[in-house]
């Protein structure tokens, strides 16, 4: 019988089972109340998900590309309260939405994006943004990574990842001493995650494969030189936290 794996975030194996569904096997750590999967999706499978993940750009996230750049640009207002300008980065950018708003905002603008049908969305559709295909980890050993961002911004990303301190890790050397990052995942702790967490729209492993409470966040985020100093209410069940690199 395999070893548990230890909560990531606190490193205990002090857990209990949270629910089986569809053969997957789901623990709540007992220490920090981070929710996961053990054993984590394998990563072939999970690079599986997000090669084309929207159907050419035919539909979801790219249906109402408007509604998109509208609350992408609310979310920049949000961020230029902390960082009015500099070098931008959006980890997960999808179809570039983020950095097309971000960089008509007077940032230079980055995105990083796995999926490759995202990735040539964004560079038809927006060309004034400079966009990478691959992960955080791969672009922070490049040229272009290797110089701090004034922003980053990463939503409902976290939960998709098989190893968060490699991940936040990657973040944390991408963005500046003094730079702030905008995070958001989904709420495992959040009052109105129902009774039956099968019933949650958030929740679909192993697309999403860990779960956090906003004080396992911090705890995560701490570890890794961010400071959290503003949580912005959500009435749904999310996190959304704006952080500053130490």
């Amino acid at each position: 019988m395999a070893e548990p794996a230890p909560c990531q975030v606190c490193a205990t194996t002090d857990r209990d089972h949270f629910i089986q569904t569809k053969g997957m096997d789901l623990f709540r750590c007992r220490s920090c109340g981070t929710v996961f999967m053990d054993p984590m999706p394998d990563p072939a499978a999970v690079e599986d998900l997000y090669s084309d993940a929207y159907d050419g750009a035919t539909k979801g996230y790219f249906a109402k590309v408007e509604s998109k750049l509208r609350r992408s640009r609310g979310r920049v207002r949000q961020l230029r309260r902390y960082v009015k300008e500099g070098r931008f980065l959006d980890v997960g950018t999808n179809g570039g939405f983020m950095a097309k708003a971000a960089q008509d905002a007077g940032f230079v603008a980055w995105g990083i994006e796995p999926d490759p049908v995202s990735v040539a969305y964004a560079r038809d559709n927006y060309p004034e943004i400079n966009v990478f295909q691959g992960f955080i980890e791969d672009f922070v050993e490049t040229d272009e990574g290797q110089m701090p961002f004034d922003a980053v911004y990463c939503s409902e990303v976290l939960e998709h990842v098989l190893d968060v301190n490699s991940f936040v890790a990657a973040i944390s050397k991408a963005t500046k001493p003094g730079g702030v990052l905008y995070l958001t995942t989904p709420d495992i702790g959040h009052r109105r995650v129902p009774a039956n967490v099968l019933d949650w729209d958030s929740f679909f492993p192993p697309s999403h494969c860990i779960y956090f409470t906003p004080a396992s966040l911090t705890q995560l985020l701490s570890r890794h030189d961010f400071t959290v100093f503003r949580k912005r209410l959500a009435f749904k069940p999310g996190i959304k936290v704006f952080a500053r690199r130490r």
